[in-house]
């Protein structure tokens, strides 16, 4: 961090930063902004043992030695020392430390922040000793698990310290129970704030530390490559937190006995969610399985599973009831993503009002719009039924009576776009693809929208945007012939051609992931590969030029075809030469015949009793051989 070095006992505390060079010594450095969180001079720290490893570093107990003038206090804290960073990046985590501790002020359910310091190189976070977590209790008790009451109660203390945190716009991305403290009162709080979100772009010194944003048992699909396969976003802390649900159900931890290579296999590449106990009440389950699905978009937000906790912890009574103390001995699997409609948790996320312009909502991974009964309305009236299932009356152009609708079946547009669009920036940024899929447009006009390139959502206005090119599952691609040298992988035909691949899955920043079903995979080599869609271009039968063209394109549906064809060509090859062979005989048999027939007539002219030269020679030799038998 850059600063001019100065004499810390001339200033006030407040305005420097203590830094430690290489050799160990402290120095001090005027700061670069009037700093939020109290800095804490590592002098007053006295690190005592090791309570903790994790991901992003250790947790160390602690005293620290805090005076006035009356008198000196001395107490224990619990100091989380984060992994080095690259020095030029300390002033950014420092920074960024300082919005999040204005953010989380006040906040509940979380721990309580003292300051930070920097001791050995490392950033050192100070927070409130808590005598144990929940982790620590499953540890104590028979088959780790909790009874289903318990787990309801520190779920809701931690569903609203999560959901606090997100309208601050804080992501945690580090669930799991050994993070969830308690407190005197044996209420849960979160033991980690956001420390994953703080990390995204900031260089860690050691290149074998594996930089990951969470725990692998626990980490989404998404969080694995979030500037590829992401990106990040609240509902990625609701995949988080159904695994921790789980495991305190169970007692087991998702994966268990998986190396994060192996979990990062089944979660991203096959798409395999974890096991959730059978027995549960139907809300609370189907709260769970939404949590697990692939594409975060249709996974419920955190106060929609406050409110399905809330509402069932009510139902059952007192945390004596001993009709949920016995679950998780059998599972089942969760269901994967399907592509045939949307969830509850998808449709949820935005409400209409009246005056709002609406649209027939179009299949999912469909480019052509079906039973586009409404293709442009007007909301004149909302219906609220209670139960979830809310009509509107919509006023369509040509139509006289405002007609009723099921919300579940309209989109809300605004400028011309609604959530789901691609869509194409008109300023190109080279840190990203300029193509990418609309996540949300509020009414004013302001966006979300997902990029391949950012670990984030992007957020800015519709109209620094047009529509792009729409891409489907099951759709043939292949790069332009403009793209040298594309962002992914891409493999080439015989002859240096870019081969053609069919879209099996569109992620929610418009990737596409594409298998080649022209090229022989073998075993569990899955064969698919990522493109960017501002490289890629549809590839059809009706847009391939010549037969030789539509030809190539036939072998791109399946790697079977040009076999078979080689096959059928041997086969009828075989058969036209048999077939010619055969007249080419017969034409031969016809001819010597002839030649016979004149022969004999030639020999009965010149005439001649029982001479043998009289017949025909086949004849001769078989009367002759015989009578030599004799």
């Amino acid at each position: 961090m850059a600063g001019k070095v100065v004499d810390a006992l001339s200033a006030s505390f407040s305005e420097y930063d203590f830094l430690e060079d290489d050799d160990g010594q402290r120095r001090t450095v005027v700061s670069s902004s009037i700093l939020r969180i109290p800095r804490i001079d590592p002098s007053l720290l006295k690190l005592r043992h090791r309570i903790g490893r994790g991901p992003f570093g250790d947790v160390w107990l602690a005293t620290y030695h805090s005076s006035t003038e009356d008198y000196d206090h001395y107490h224990e804290v619990a100091i989380k020392m984060l992994h080095p960073v690259k020095q030029d990046d300390t002033r950014t985590l420092l920074d960024k430390f300082d919005d999040l501790y204005s953010k989380c002020h006040g906040v509940d359910n979380i721990c309580s922040l003292q300051g930070i310091s920097i001791m050995s190189g490392k950033i050192c976070i100070v927070m409130k000793f808590y005598e144990g977590s929940i982790g620590d209790t499953m540890a104590r008790r028979k088959g780790g698990k909790l009874p289903l009451p318990y787990v309801l109660r520190y779920g809701i203390d931690l569903a609203r310290g999560i959901f606090e945190l997100h309208s601050k716009g804080i992501l945690v991305l580090n669930l799991k129970p050994y993070n969830f403290l308690l407190d005197e009162t044996d209420q849960a709080v979160l033991g980690d704030f956001g420390i994953p979100s703080l990390l995204l772009g900031i260089r860690l010194l050691s290149s074998d530390m594996a930089h990951r944003l969470g725990t692998p048992n626990y980490m989404a699909p998404e969080q694995w490559q979030p500037e590829i396969r992401g990106p990040i976003s609240f509902e990625t802390d609701s995949w988080g937190f159904a695994c921790s649900i789980v495991e305190m159900l169970t007692g087991i931890v998702p994966w268990h006995g998986k190396s994060a290579d192996e979990i990062y296999d089944l979660v991203v590449r096959k798409q395999e969610k974890p096991l959730i106990p059978s027995g549960l009440p139907p809300p609370v389950e189907k709260i769970l399985l939404g949590c697990f699905e692939y594409d975060f978009r249709s996974r419920p937000l955190m106060k929609d599973i406050l409110h399905v906790f809330k509402r069932f912890s009510s139902e059952i009574g007192g945390e004596d009831n001993e009709r949920w103390t016995d679950l998780g001995s059998t599972t089942i699997s969760v269901r994967k993503g399907s592509a045939t409609g949307y969830t509850e948790w998808f449709l949820s996320k935005d409400h209409l009002l009246v005056g709002d312009t609406v649209r027939s909502r179009k299949p999912p991974n469909t480019c052509k719009p079906e039973n586009m009964d409404i293709p442009e309305g007007t909301v004149v009236g909302v219906e609220h039924s209670g139960d979830g299932n809310d009509f509107v009356l919509v006023r369509v152009h040509g139509i006289h009576d405002p007609l009723r609708v099921n919300v579940s079946t309209l989109e809300r547009v605004t400028s011309g776009l609604a959530a789901g669009d691609w869509v194409r920036l008109k300023a190109e940024d080279k840190r990203h693809s300029p193509v990418g899929i609309l996540h949300s447009i509020d009414r004013d006009g302001s966006v979300v929208v997902g990029f391949i390139g950012l670990e984030t959502l992007w957020k800015g206005s519709s109209s620094q945007f047009q529509m792009a090119e729409t891409f489907c599952i099951g759709e043939f691609v292949r790069l332009k012939s403009n793209v040298l040298s594309p962002r992914f992988a891409w493999p080439r035909k015989r002859g240096g051609t870019w081969a053609t691949g069919k879209i099996c899955w569109i992620l929610p920043n418009g990737c596409l992931v594409v298998k080649f079903p022209g090229r022989l995979t073998f075993g569990e080599e899955l064969g698919d590969f990522l493109a960017d869609p501002a490289e890629v271009e549809v590839v059809s039968f009706k847009n391939c030029p010549g037969v030789v063209k539509k030809y190539q394109h036939l072998e791109d549906i399946h790697w079977a075809v040009r076999p078979l064809l080689v096959i059928l060509g041997v086969f009828t090859a075989i058969k036209a030469g048999s077939f010619v062979g055969n007249i080419v005989g017969k034409s031969k048999v016809k001819q010597h015949g002839s030649v016979i027939h004149s022969d004999v007539q030639h020999i009965d002219h010149t005439g001649g009793g029982g001479n043998p030269a009289w017949l025909p020679p086949p004849v001769a030799n078989i009367i002759f051989r015989e009578g030599a038998a004799r």
